[in-house]
């Protein structure tokens, strides 16, 4: 009876130990709106986060390493405009920090906003993390520069217009790492259940509904239609040849190109 016990506990510690690693992590650069009229507030602010969107986990996500913006192509560093705050999903007992920043819109065009974190050490699974995370904002009606890689280490270049997008469009883009194509690349893909406007969050009937996965073709395209209006993250995740020593000891970096895309219904 005693070894019953211990099967039991030893096998209940263990989906919880797999079903916390099967979470997927997003970095997340979520601006205040994703188009900017004449009509609207020319400054726009923008929370960048790392957290399991449908969950609405957060993780204490240090000071970015980079933060800025490209418009016209050219990248303007915002880093120095990032403030500090915190938050917490509505199951968690404690809160976790996470970025902010105001930007003044200046001009018509596409601003991409990007952000390069610092490694986050994951001890399930025993690696770092870095997402290199981005999100287009269109301005003042001049559509132009949606499609411009930033060069980043990895990335994801839209081919389908990253904003005005109605719920159930098609969202195409490209992974690239090192600035070529990843074949078969998988990518990740999760709603932000706190996107603003949400009359009901979404309950996951089991675990593969958290997280949708769709592969590239050999060329790192991929496509998805997003079911439901709101912010959502599509996240490649590529092996880094780098490494990043953890208490004397080399570990593996996990590098994520993310990008993020708004839907509303069509009314």
């Amino acid at each position: 009876m005693r070894q019953f016990r211990l099967v039991c506990i030893i096998c209940f510690l263990s989906m919880l130990f797999f079903s916390a690693i099967a979470l997927a992590h997003f970095g997340a650069v979520i601006p205040s709106d994703d188009i900017i009229t004449q009509e609207d507030s020319k400054t726009i602010t923008v929370e960048v986060k790392f957290l399991h969107p449908l969950e609405m986990d957060y993780m204490e996500m240090e000071k970015p390493k980079h933060f800025g913006v490209m418009i016209a192509g050219k990248a303007e560093d915002l880093t120095g405009l990032l403030q500090n705050t915190t938050g917490k999903g509505p199951d968690q007992p404690q809160s976790f920090t996470f970025w902010k920043a105001s930007h003044a819109i200046k001009k018509p065009g596409d601003y991409t906003f990007f952000v390069e974190p610092m490694p986050y050490w994951e001890p399930a699974e025993d690696k770092f993390i870095i997402h290199y995370t981005k999100v287009c904002v269109n301005a003042l009606g001049l559509e132009s520069g949606w499609d411009q890689p930033v060069g980043l280490e990895t990335e994801i270049i839209p081919m389908t217009r990253p904003y005005g997008l109605w719920t159930g469009n098609l969202f195409t883009g490209q992974v690239l790492l090192n600035k070529k194509p990843v074949p078969d690349a998988e990518i990740e893909v999760e709603y932000l259940n706190e996107s603003p406007g949400n009359a009901e969050i979404v309950q996951a009937p089991s675990d593969p509904y958290i997280t949708q996965v769709v592969k590239a073709d050999k060329n790192g395209v991929f496509s998805y239609a997003m079911p439901r209006a709101g912010w959502w993250g599509f996240a490649a995740l590529s092996e880094s040849p780098r490494k990043i020593k953890k208490d004397g000891t080399d570990k593996e970096i996990e590098i994520g190109a993310v990008y993020w895309v708004k839907t509303i219904d069509m009314k």
